[in-house]
């Protein structure tokens, strides 16, 4: 097995090399309207925005700024596959423009041009951002009427492309099937809220860099694609920045392409993709480290176990669980200098290790450095692709 990844060092307003219809899933975090590290950004865009600002009018800048990601979100809604989602990570902005600070609501006039487009929303998701910051409530301080309340969370909106997409024929069954998710992360990821993804670190190395890319973790782009695509899928980030997208992307064994304004960002993409193999396995074998905690928890608790994996024999709870199966990245390859291919040991059910159903005999190897349990929730918690 193969996927491909490509990126392209352009602007998403325009992806004329991504063709209509050829993209199963979106996952992107776009720079975020009114918020002052973005403003040259989208300055640049459109230079009606930078005037705004300096006559202090915050909401005609708003709207500006949006109308810039609207033409983005219509390339998004062109390029989708029917039955395709669309993911993105936005948060709300609060700023102070003249002498009045104020709410910009981000994810609701996102919300509105989307589905304006087309698109359906879906139940979305609140992604809890926890702040520690001393200065974190501002305002009057302990004195009534004049504090503000602090965001601590961001939105993950969930836009799909038509009505329910549809595995046909017998091969698109099997790929599906394949691509399941354990029963215990299906009910902790298709939550509204998510409290246990932390923000990316900002402290360690190439600061500069990773405060311009806007990224998220890791493990929230490699979650929404497990939760929203198969195997073999193109999943598209118009905003790429660091490349995490894409990193999640192989981990999971899906094709990607992205789109960078900033060159700067994808400086040896090559090598940190190579470089990372060793933790896209140790980020698959954390979740067959946190399955197997799940399962000795259960048989401990003396709750009964029906089914077994095809190709692990592990335990299973649920029928569609039994032909899951993991994808490793082996190695990967330069094709150009947009293109990067990775290869996959896929197991077959012949070549797969035979095991009891018992947790103690699953295949397994040691969990990686400063992994967390299963009630942590954090499928690779030290995976920093922005590093």
């Amino acid at each position: 097995m193969k996927t491909t990844h490509t990126h392209y060092i352009g602007s998403a307003v325009m992806m004329k090399k991504v063709a209509d219809r050829s993209v199963g899933l979106v996952v992107t975090s776009p720079p975020y309207p009114m918020i002052d590290m973005w403003d040259e950004i989208f300055s640049r865009q459109d230079r009606k925005i930078e005037k705004a600002l300096k006559r202090s009018d915050g909401i005609l800048a708003f709207e500006l700024m949006h109308q810039v990601l609207d033409r983005v979100w219509k390339e998004v809604f062109r390029v989708l596959s029917p039955g395709g989602f669309a993911c993105i990570n936005i948060g709300d902005a609060t700023r102070t423009i003249g002498d009045n600070f104020a709410l910009y609501p981000n994810h609701a006039r996102i919300l509105t041009a989307t589905q304006a487009l087309g698109f359906t929303a879906l139940p979305c998701i609140l992604w809890r951002k926890q702040t520690n910051a001393p200065n974190k409530f501002m305002g009057s301080g302990m004195l009534p009427a004049g504090a503000y309340v602090t965001l601590e969370h961001e939105y993950i909106l969930i836009l799909r492309k038509g009505g329910k997409r549809e595995f046909t024929s017998p091969a698109t069954k099997e790929n599906r099937r394949q691509s399941a998710l354990f029963w215990e992360e299906r009910n902790q990821w298709f939550s509204d809220i998510w409290m246990d993804l932390k923000g990316t670190r900002q402290a360690m190395g190439k600061q500069k860099k990773r405060n311009r890319s806007g990224a998220f973790p890791f493990d929230l782009a490699y979650r929404l694609i497990n939760m929203y695509s198969v195997k073999q899928d193109l999943v598209l980030d118009p905003f790429l920045g660091t490349g995490t997208t894409t990193l999640a992307a192989m981990t999971a064994g899906r094709n990607s392409a992205g789109y960078e304004i900033d060159p700067s960002l994808l400086e040896n993409f090559y090598d940190k993709c190579k470089d990372s193999l060793g933790q896209f396995s140790s980020a698959i074998q954390h979740r067959i480290d946190l399955h197997n905690e799940f399962v000795q928890e259960r048989l401990e608790a003396g709750k009964l176990i029906k089914h077994e994996n095809a190709y692990y024999g592990f335990p299973v709870i649920t029928r569609q669980e039994k032909e899951l199966v993991f994808s490793l990245p082996v190695s990967v390859e330069q094709q150009d200098d947009e293109r990067i291919v990775v290869n996959y040991d896929v197991p077959s059910r012949e070549t797969a290790t035979t095991v009891t159903a018992t947790p103690q005999n699953t295949p397994a190897v040691s969990r990686p450095s400063g992994a967390k349990s299963k009630a942590d929730g954090l499928l690779f918690p030290d995976f920093d692709p922005g590093s």
